[in-house]
């Protein structure tokens, strides 16, 4: 094969942060800290103390990737470590505080941690762990000096401000295989330990580079970003690459996820974008109904990390006059793996039919593939009816799950012609916009066929007295299983079961109506924003139909 005549450079995680601070040096990162100020800084200075991090790690006597675990929330000491640790070829470990301190503590443990970094939020955490992880090598804290008591030094923690303050900021950022990882994320675990995903230096970039696209997030330097979606959940969905290979302005929100302290630095910081989860956006849209406010500079909302409801959607979209984008992906996929974006000839369809696409989770950018499957494997036709398991491969979907220690010899993967298993059941139409209809584990299988617990979700959640919805399969000793709901009210909402039920009539096939509807005060949500159907089914583990 005759082989074309160019260049051919290592795409490599320092290339990004480069790029930044010679193109658009003077960009802004904002961040509120947990100290409760906001600060400013730049792409300049960024780079610059992530050149000290680098420094720092490799002070520390780190080898090439030994990992760098982070519990810390969206700021810019963060930001820095994303660069600063993977730039330097070791690994960034990013770690989920809200799991429980036994769990965090395994997760560090597994993957042989060298160095954490935390916020002082998490310093009752840490307390807890510290003496459960005997590789952890040294703990800083993400603040200056004057932030840590003299208990807290004598314990052993450093400050980061006096960590990289030692350190210079020249550093020649090293060229190596592309393929070298480049950081770390653990699924949630809400099924078993949690797994680990290991990320390279290639996949990030091009993951970060996809989107970046118009039909994608469609970043540019005229944007002002705000992730609220945590950066120790997946990259922050490679947000933070993809701004800044932009040059972007970025906004980090810290740990104030309220709808008030949301709306507050977008109103201030003139943000066009944001993407998070739908429980994070419910907030902020309720907030500004409650209160008459408009989202000023907002143009674009990416809703991900779990179904949105379609009501959230249309008050984003109706209500709010927002570009607002139904995304899909997982952990195991970087995370992005589909957005729902019109194509050209949907213009011309009425507005129902747009919004029936718009619901969807959408077609996949490039660089994912998909294909549904039946029980069999057998593949299953693009029609947007038949339901079947969805698989993906693409430049950054995950071949197997990384495993330190050696002992997770069944924890599963890619098969042998890549294609990786979602656990989603899902239908695929003509255009290729795919919709999620359930998780594999999830689905309600009642007579022979099968229904869509999301749907009846998505349904309840319509409902103008409904908070929050699940839906479980409950036995069925002549239709094998039958769909409950489970629902927390609004304060001061009066429907009960028989008005649910009702609003059900006409919406779907009568044979997927829920046989019951149960009134709760809270439904498990977990580390990631997500219902935990499994806890739910364990509550609910008493109840019986009445046959």
């Amino acid at each position: 094969m005759l082989l074309g005549h160019m260049q051919d450079r290592p795409l490599l995680i320092s290339d990004i942060i480069s790029f930044a601070e010679r193109h658009h040096g003077d960009a802004q990162i904002i961040s509120r800290r947990v100290e409760g100020d906001l600060h400013q800084t730049t792409y300049q200075d960024c780079a610059s103390r992530a050149r000290q991090v680098a420094n720092a790690v490799e002070a520390e006597g780190l080898a090439v990737s030994d990992r760098v675990g982070t519990i810390a929330w969206n700021g810019y000491r963060h930001l820095e470590l994303y660069f600063g640790v993977a730039g330097a070829g070791r690994v960034l470990h990013t770690i989920n505080p809200r799991l429980h301190a036994d769990q965090v503590a395994w997760i560090i443990n597994h993957a042989i941690d060298q160095i954490i970094c935390f916020d002082l939020s998490f310093l009752e955490l840490i307390g807890q762990i510290r003496g459960q992880c005997p590789a952890v090598k040294a703990w800083i804290a993400l603040c200056g000096p004057e932030s840590l008591s003299d208990t807290d030094r004598a314990s052993g923690l450093i400050s980061y401000e006096e960590w990289i303050g030692a350190q210079s900021s020249a550093y020649h950022w090293p060229a190596f295989d592309e393929h070298g990882a480049a950081s770390l994320c653990y699924t949630s675990g809400t099924t078993g330990s949690p797994k680990a995903v290991l990320y390279s230096h290639r996949s990030t970039v091009l993951h970060a580079y996809a989107i970046s696209l118009p039909d994608a997030m469609g970043f540019s330097a005229r944007d002002s970003i705000l992730p609220l979606v945590p950066m120790f959940h997946v990259n922050a969905w490679g947000i933070p690459y993809a701004a800044s290979l932009t040059g972007a302005k970025l906004v980090f929100p810290g740990p104030r996820l309220d709808g008030q302290s949301v709306y507050e630095l977008i109103a201030a910081e003139g943000v066009t974008f944001i993407a998070g989860v739908p429980t994070v956006l419910q907030s902020l849209v309720s907030h500004a109904d409650n209160n008459k406010l408009e989202l000023a500079d907002l143009r674009r909302v990416i809703v991900g990390g779990a179904a949105c409801p379609p009501a959230l959607l249309r008050n984003l979209r109706e209500r709010r006059q927002l570009d607002a984008i139904h995304a899909w992906g997982m952990t195991e996929m970087s995370p992005l793996g589909t957005l729902s974006m019109l194509k050209r000839k949907h213009e011309k369809l009425s507005y129902d039919e747009q919004w029936a696409l718009r619901e969807k989770q959408g077609r996949a950018v490039f660089g994912v593939d998909m294909k549904i499957v039946d029980d069999e494997g057998v593949e299953m036709p693009w029609d947007g009816i038949t339901p079947g398991h969805l698989l993906v491969r693409g430049h950054w979907v995950i071949t197997q799950y990384f495993d330190p220690t050696g002992d997770r010899k069944d924890a599963g993967g890619a098969d042998a012609q890549g294609w990786f298993a979602t656990g989603d059941v899902a239908t695929i139409d003509a255009d290729g916009f795919m919709q999620i209809t359930d998780r594999s584990k999830d689905v309600i299988k009642s007579g022979g066929e099968w229904i869509s617990s999301i749907e009846i979700e998505n349904l309840a959640m319509s409902h103008p007295d409904v908070a929050l919805a699940a839906c479980i399969g409950v036995p069925h000793p002549k239709w094998d299983e039958r769909p409950v709901l489970v629902v927390v009210l609004k304060p001061g909402a009066t429907a009960d079961r028989d008005d649910l039920l009702a609003f059900y009539e006409g919406k779907i096939a009568k044979w997927q109506i829920p046989e019951d509807v149960i009134m709760v005060d809270s439904i498990p949500i977990g580390a990631t924003g997500k219902i935990l159907k499994a806890r739910l089914r364990d509550m609910m583990k008493d109840y019986h139909l009445e046959q």
